[in-house]
Parts: structure tokens; C-alpha cells; sequence
């Protein structure tokens, strides 16, 4: 485990290595506690590069076993090998050679999940973003590009499957029971993208045919006994290829495309070139052990995954500070996707709202960071929602502005010239620069600059000149180590909506561009006037969520009442609703402090029923929008002093208030749900489940509301139902009868299924109240909890600690030393897990005093531990500054 912290890389230090790698070879001998690997690698000395430069490769914990070149052994005054690096101190003077490397390391004890490991007897690897490191002596950065030939060899009757990436060349028998394959992958890739598996695994195959008429072999492996589970996630690998086609017009380049699912894994899923490595959690699924919630993230992630194919392996990043190149785009494009196969309004408004859980508070605390970042400790810490999930949205607005025809002449002409390459930022937005003509330098910014700009609006309409105005000002708040920020270039969509619900037309705007509704906001105030508006309208902002950015409108109640009843964008419709509960919540909050009963407005809930009836609205669009804000948004927009308490005292309350003023309405919807037909996780049918589920989470809060929800879950058909049913039950009405009958049974029924388990964790976790702090301590000794496995960690410790604002936050403190304390136990197996648990406590600033100085002490005891990991280290020291 490394535990060096203190050199910083800067992206204003790079520069191009002295030398390459275009071709590589490596032999496995594989053994659980040590295998021997014999790489070959092809070096060739960049032009312009002295003779005399010395040829230095990264290492992480390998035993050298031997070292040649051109065939020649080398003698120990040659090299300077440590663990950690291998310097070759005087290459030869020709610009080509070969370097013989013998290495040997242990799979089976390697627990933090990264290099080569062994997990339930089967052989893994994880590369990205420095573990090829710790297989071998390499040049472990992105911007080497190598041609991989690989040879694995191992005992048949443990490991009869041997896989890497791209196709296969050779198979065949050894002697003593042993066997070999052979794999050559034609395409250039980066180390990070290397993959091997071998073990024993059942295999779903498919085929696919390309749009030039290629048949591609799909393979998806998986532990004995599962294959009818990959069912699903076969058919949208096999959507995913074609609409790739479709919509970017990729095509896939290997033979064959292989994904294999392991349950030990510290990600979601891993896009190694025609190798994809899956957490189990991400492909395996039917309707008695997944949600639909589970069916759509095995499509996205799958999506994900294969679209990397072309965005982020054809084209690769030149250094870490371009993650986002592959990753923000790739997010983009699987986001694309899900709307395609989905509802494209509610896939919007989920979007925006996983976006402000979890990346607004990491660009409003001390984790905030620019979507390149411009400096690093640890590149694994790097890898977080402004990355990823603001990444993708900079990629949306591209699009917005320059509209869909020229941002797909932009995308065409990126894969056309950058196609085999390590690209930067900079590459990305030339192409589009140059299809469009237009000058992105100021767009540029959101690339550079951390921090979620706020647009404070107000308007005036003037009847006499039959002229409407908004005045817009723009700013950007300070954050780390960048307190002066520049102005951006902010694509804001919007629409005036008059009395009649219908849009309102102009004769003229001046003030600032206007294009296609869409105002571009580029300087620190504008003053934008439009024309030939006789009757004062409603002004919709953000729509279709534009961009990334904070509001603030001065507008009335009555405004946003009426926008929520007849915006016509899906999405600002659902946010003036989503805005009205927000305030209602934060006025409940205030009232509750002062130690008042919270009273809300009658047509609050009047609204709530009218739209959980609207059939013009589908099912799943009526759910999200009676879903009330989470108490961590509520806590984002509060911003300081925050009591959990409170804030779940004051959502406890108005969803009271809205299931009683609509309990026949809601009682006669909830029944009217029920699934009469055979289960399908499409999306219609997705979407009926889950607003009949919401409405049991209203009605559990009325008399009577354990024992409808217990039925409901005696009456379950699929994991959606029994699972919300648990939840429901646990949560509204923890310790009950009703509550631990259900718990037991769940129990009961999916002993020693890991992955169903993790739901029961889950659950019981996020029970909000004191006590869970003691539950969640007697559930990391179930038999069925392992703190080496990151799928166990995460559904235990990550929900409590992310997703139960009352728990964690319990006032004496108890919350916060439990975190601590696994957070440390964790961290000795496998840091990068334990690093990105922490990350939980990085808005401490925002609580109450109390509470603020005991999350203060939790941090404090996790940075004076000793022999702490760079991972760990990094994010506590950063969350502490």
C-alpha cells in the first residue's frame, strides 16, 4: 500500500515520455500465490531524445526476478530496481530494443482489488488508473500507446476459461494438466485498458451483426448457475452496439466483445478493449432479485462500458487531467442512450437530480475541483461526479449551443482526426470550433474553472410599451485555492408561458443572443428585452436543465404554482413543483427551530394530488415529481447551521400533510396500480411500479399504514415491489412487528444470495433515528457482511453514512466514530474504497456547531492513523482544509 503523499502532479508539468512501448508481450504462469510473468516489451526512443536519457519505469510492490535486453541479461550495475520503479540506467545507444522483464506477484493476497487479483478462485485484473503497475515494470501512463500480445497458462481444472483482450489466436492442452491461450489485440491501447481473466465461469453467448455486415461474437461470463441472469444485460449490449451505429455511426472493430462479471470489484464496471470487467451488481438481474431501478443501471452501465469503445479506448486521454475527455463524454452518451430507450423527461430529471446530490456538494465544499483538474495527489480520487456527471453536462451544452447537426459534425470529424490517439481538451474542442466557426474560449472555462455558477434573475413588463424585461446577473462563488472567478459562457433555454398556458411570442430581443430559445449569458449582467409582449407571461429558466448552474428568481408563489401546472417543458415543469416543496421544506425547517409547528399552504398538497392524477403525465414522470427532496438537498440549499433533525422532522411533516388531504385519491390510484400481466422492466410498466410505490410511502404515514404495507409485501411478485415494501415498512414504521416480520422474511428468502443481501443492508441502514448507529454495528457482524468485499462496505457503511442524514449525524457523535473507526479497517485492505467513503463527511462546515466540531474530530482521528494510504490522506487533508 502506498502511503507517499506529498508530490503534487500539475498538469502545466507535462510532458511527452522519452520513450515508447509499440509492442508488447506478456506471459502469465499463473499460480494464486505466485505468478510468474515474463513481458517483452518493444522500446522505442522518441525522436530528438538523447542516447544517453535513461529509461525509467513504474513499479507498485513487484518482485524483480530478471532483466535483459536484446536477448543480454543484464548485470545489477545496468539498473536500480525498487518495488516501486525499475531505471535503466544506460539503454542502448540504437533507438529500438527489447526489454525482457521476469516479475513475479501473489493474486491471492492482493485486497485492494487493483493489478492482478484473485477472488472467489478467479483470476482479475483492474488497471485503471495505475494498477498495471503492480503486475509489471511498465511505462504506466495513458499517453503510451502499445500493441498487446498476451500468452496466459494455467492448471485447466482451475482456470478453464483464460481470457484478455481482443481476439484469440491460439488454445491448446500442456503437459500436467495445464493449458494456454493466446490473445492479440491489433488496436493500439494504453496500459490502463489491459485485462485478463481466467478461472472457472459460465458463459451467455450472442452475436451481432455490424452495420458493414461483421458478425462479432458476444460473450458474457458470469459464476456457475447465473447464466439465466445475464438475459438482460445480452440484450442491451446488443441495443447499445446498434445505437452507437445509429447515433454516432460507431462501429464496433474486434471480433469478438466479452464482459465478464466478478462480485470482488472496487468499481461499477471497466472498459478494457473487448474485455469489459463488470461488478456482478451491473449485469446480473431478473424480476425476483432486481429492481427496476437495477434493470435500468445494468443498461446504462453496459452502455457506458461498450461506448467507451470508441471514447476512451480508439481515442484516449494524453495524461489523467483529460479524464473527464473520456469519461464526461462517455456519460454523455450513455445518457443519450437511456433517453432513447426510455422516457427522455424522466431520464432528464433524474439526471439533474443524481447531479445535484452529489456534484453540487463536491463544487460547494472542499473536494471541489474543475472537470480537468489542474493538480492531483491521487488520480483515484479523481474520479467523482464533477468528472463524470458535470463532464457530461459541459458535453449537453456543447450541443445546445451549436445545435444537434453540427454537434454530430463535430463528433464525426473528433473520431475522423483524432482516431488512435491520447487527445486532450483542447483537441475536443478545436473539432467543434472548427465545423462551427465560432470561438469556444470563453465556453472553455467550464472545462477549467471549479464551481456552480448562480444566476440571479428578476423581470418588469411595461404595458404601455408592450415590453418584457429580465435582468440577469451572473457570478460564480469562490472555491479552493481559486477565490477570483472568471465569466462564463452560459446557454440558458427558456420560454415566456402566458396566462393561457400557451407560448409567448416576440417581435424583438435585444440585449444579449438569443437563439433558438436559448439566451447566452456571457457577461456579468445582462439586461435582455423583448418586444411586442402586451400581457405580463411566466417565465420559464434552465429548461431541459441547460446548464449546470443555481437560480435564483425573483418570482412569485403564484408564478411557480402556475408553471407547475402548465410548463410545457417536462422538466421545468417538474422543477417549479420540486422548487415549491423546496421552499415549503426550508420555511418547515426555520419553523421548526423556533419551535413552532410547520404549517404548509393547502394548495401545496391540493397541487401534489392533482398531479399524482394527471393521466396526461405518464406514471414515472409522477413519481419523481412526488418525491420529495432528499434532506441532503435540503441541507445543500439551507447551506449552514444544518440540523438533520429538523430538516427530517419538517419532510416528515409535509408528506403527512399531502398524503392526508389526499388520502381517498391516493388510496383509489394505489389500487387501481396493481400489475395484473406477467413482469417486464420496460419502462412504461417501470414506471407504473414506481408510482404505485410512492404512494404506499405516502399512505404508510396514515393510520393503518404498517398493515397496507405489510400486505404489500406479502403480495409481492418482483424485487421492486417486495424491496419498496421493506423500505416503506422500516422506515416509516422501524421496530414494529410488521417491520421485523418483513426484515426476517427477506432474510430468509435470499440467504446466500450476496447481491439481494446488499438490498437488506441497504435498507436497514438507512432507517433514519438514533438507533441505527447500533444496527449498523450488529450488521457488519452478519455472517452475510464482509468488510474486504466493496459491494458489502458500500451497502452497509455507504448508506448509512451518504444516505441517513438522522443516523450518521446523531448529535452525540456516535455516527461519525463508527465511520471513522470502519473507515480505517477498510483503508488496510483497500484504500481507494476507503477514500471514497470518506468523502461523506465533506460538508461538515455546513452543520450546526455541535455536530460540525464532532465530524471535525472524526477527520482529525482518521489523519493522525498511522501509515496512512495516499487515497485516504488525500481526501481527509483536503476535506480538513
Amino acid at each position: 500500500m502506498r502511503t507517499d503523499t506529498g508530490h503534487v502532479f500539475k498538469l502545466e508539468d507535462y510532458r511527452a515520455s522519452d520513450y515508447l512501448i509499440p509492442a508488447t508481450s506478456l506471459d502469465f504462469r499463473l499460480s494464486p500465490d505466485a505468478t510468474h510473468l515474463t513481458a517483452l516489451l518493444t522500446i522505442e526512443r522518441r525522436e530528438g531524445v538523447a542516447a544517453s536519457a535513461p529509461l525509467v519505469l513504474d513499479g507498485d510492490g513487484l518482485t524483480l526476478l530478471g532483466v535483459a535486453i536484446d536477448g543480454q541479461a543484464l548485470s545489477a550495475s545496468d539498473y536500480e530496481a525498487t518495488p516501486d520503479r525499475l531505471t535503466i540506467l544506460k539503454p542502448p545507444a540504437t533507438r529500438r530494443f527489447e526489454l525482457r522483464l521476469e516479475t513475479e506477484i501473489a493474486p491471492s493476497r492482493n485486497e485492494a482489488l487493483m493489478g492482478l487479483y484473485r477472488s472467489n478462485n478467479v483470476y482479475c485484473t483492474q488497471c485503471e488508473a495505475e494498477g498495471f503497475r503492480r503486475i509489471t515494470y511498465f511505462l504506466d501512463r495513458p499517453d503510451i500507446l502499445s500493441v498487446y500480445t498476451v500468452r496466459i497458462e494455467a492448471p485447466h481444472n482451475e482456470a478453464p476459461l483464460l481470457l484478455s483482450n481482443g481476439n484469440p489466436v491460439e488454445r491448446g492442452a500442456l503437459a500436467n494438466g495445464r493449458h494456454y491461450a493466446i490473445w492479440h489485440d491489433p488496436f493500439p491501447k494504453p496500459s490502463y485498458l489491459f485485462a485478463l481473466v481466467a478461472g472457472a465461469l459460465g458463459k451467455v453467448a450472442g452475436s451481432f451483426t455490424t452495420m458493414s455486415g461483421r458478425e462479432v461474437e458476444l460473450g458474457i461470463y458470469v459464476e456457475p448457475g447465473k447464466e439465466r441472469l445475464a438475459g438482460y444485460a445480452m440484450d442491451a449490449l446488443k441495443r447499445s452496439m446498434k445505437w452507437d451505429e445509429d447515433a454516432f455511426g460507431r462501429e464496433y472493430d474486434l471480433d469478438v466483445f466479452n464482459i465478464v462479471a466478478v462480485s470482488d470489484f472496487n468499481m461499477g464496471a471497466m472498459e478494457n478493449k473487448g474485455l469489459n470487467v463488470f461488478n456482478d451488481k451491473y449485469v446480473l438481474a431478473d424480476e425476483e432479485t432486481a429492481t427496476d431501478a437495477d434493470f435500468a443501471n445494468i443498461e446504462a452501465i453496459i452502455a457506458h462500458e461498450y461506448f467507451h469503445n470508441w471514447t476512451g479506448n480508439r481515442i484516449t486521454c494524453r495524461d489523467w487531467f483529460q479524464l473527464c475527455l473520456k469519461e464526461g463524454l462517455t456519460v454523455y452518451r450513455d445518457h443519450e442512450f437511456s433517453a432513447d430507450q426510455r422516457s427522455r423527461a424522466v431520464k432528464r430529471i433524474a439526471e439533474v437530480r443524481t447531479l445535484r446530490a452529489h456534484q453540487f456538494p463536491e463544487d460547494q465544499g472542499p473536494l471541489a475541483h474543475p472537470v480537468r483538474p489542474r493538480r492531483y495527489r491521487e488520480i483515484n480520487n479523481f474520479y467523482t461526479a464533477t468528472v463524470y456527471e458535470k463532464g457530461s453536462e459541459v458535453v449537453r451544452m456543447i450541443r445546445t449551443i451549436l445545435g444537434p447537426e453540427t454537434f454530430r459534425a463535430g463528433m464525426d470529424l473528433y473520431f475522423e482526426r483524432h482516431d488512435g490517439e491520447a487527445a486532450t481538451i483542447e483537441d475536443f474542442l478545436k473539432v467543434f470550433e472548427d465545423v462551427s466557426g465560432r470561438d469556444l474560449a470563453q465556453f472553455a472555462l467550464w472545462y477549467h474553472q471549479a464551481g456552480t455558477p448562480n444566476l440571479t434573475v428578476s423581470s418588469a413588463h411595461n404595458a404601455a410599451a408592450k415590453e418584457f424585461t429580465l435582468e440577469i446577473e451572473q457570478s460564480v462563488p469562490p472555491t479552493p485555492s481559486e477565490s477570483r472567478k472568471r465569466l462564463m459562457h452560459i446557454p440558458l433555454a427558456f420560454g415566456l408561458v402566458g396566462a393561457d398556458g400557451k407560448p409567448v411570442a416576440w417581435d424583438s430581443v435585444e440585449g444579449a443572443t438569443v437563439d433558438d430559445g436559448v439566451i447566452h449569458i456571457r457577461k456579468r449582467r445582462h439586461t435582455v428585452r423583448f418586444s411586442g409582449i402586451s400581457e405580463r407571461p411566466s417565465v420559464s429558466l434552465n429548461r431541459g436543465f441547460s446548464a449546470p448552474i443555481t437560480l435564483s428568481v425573483q418570482q412569485k408563489p403564484d408564478d411557480q404554482f402556475f408553471l407547475a401546472a402548465h410548463d410545457s417543458d417536462a422538466f421545468s415543469r417538474w422543477q417549479a413543483f420540486n422548487t415549491l416543496l423546496t421552499d415549503a421544506l426550508i420555511a418547515a425547517f426555520r419553523q421548526i427551530l423556533g419551535g413552532k409547528q410547520p404549517a404548509f399552504a393547502g394548495r401545496l398538497a391540493e397541487l401534489a394530488g392533482r398531479i399524482a392524477g394527471d393521466e396526461t403525465l405518464e406514471p414515472a414522470y409522477r413519481a419523481l415529481a412526488l418525491a420529495l427532496p432528499g434532506e441532503a438537498d435540503i441541507a445543500r440549499d439551507i447551506g449552514k447551521g444544518i440540523d438533520p433533525d429538523a430538516i427530517f422532522a419538517a419532510r416528515e411533516a409535509l408528506a403527512r400533510a399531502i398524503a392526508e388531504a389526499n388520502r381517498a385519491a391516493f388510496s383509489a390510484l394505489y389500487d387501481s396500480l396493481v400489475d395484473k400481466g406477467p413482469f417486464s422492466p420496460d419502462a412504461a410498466s417501470a414506471g407504473r411500479r414506481a408510482l404505485r410505490n410512492i404512494l404506499l410511502d405516502y399512505l404508510a404515514l396514515l393510520p393503518g399504514g404498517a398493515g397496507l404495507a405489510a400486505r404489500h409485501f406479502a403480495a409481492a411478485t418482483n424485487m421492486t415491489d417486495r424491496a419498496a415494501a421493506l423500505a416503506v415498512l422500516t422506515h416509516r414504521h422501524p421496530g414494529t412487528a410488521e417491520a421485523e416480520e418483513a426484515l426476517a422474511a427477506f432474510e430468509a428468502r435470499y440467504r446466500g444470495d450476496a447481491l439481494v443481501l446488499d438490498k437488506w443492508f441497504q435498507i436497514q441502514a438507512g432507517v433514519p433515528g438514533a438507533r441505527t448507529v447500533d444496527k449498523v454495528r450488529e450488521l457488519m457482524r452478519h455472517p452475510a457482511f464482509s468488510i474486504a468485499n466493496p459491494n458489502r462496505v458500500r451497502s452497509l457503511i455507504g448508506t448509512f453514512s451518504s444516505a441517513n442524514q438522522t443516523g450518521f449525524h446523531r448529535p452525540d457523535g456516535e455516527g461519525y466514530r463508527l465511520f471513522a473507526e470502519t473507515v480505517l479497517q477498510v483503508e488496510k485492505r483497500n484504500p481507494q474504497v476507503a477514500a471514497r467513503l470518506a468523502t461523506a463527511l465533506r460538508s461538515w462546515r455546513s452543520l450546526e456547531p455541535g455536530r460540525q466540531a464532532k465530524a471535525r474530530q472524526a477527520l482529525l482521528e482518521m489523519a493522525k492513523a498511522e501509515n496512512l494510504s495516499a487515497d485516504l490522506r488525500d481526501i481527509v487533508e483536503r476535506t480538513l482544509a
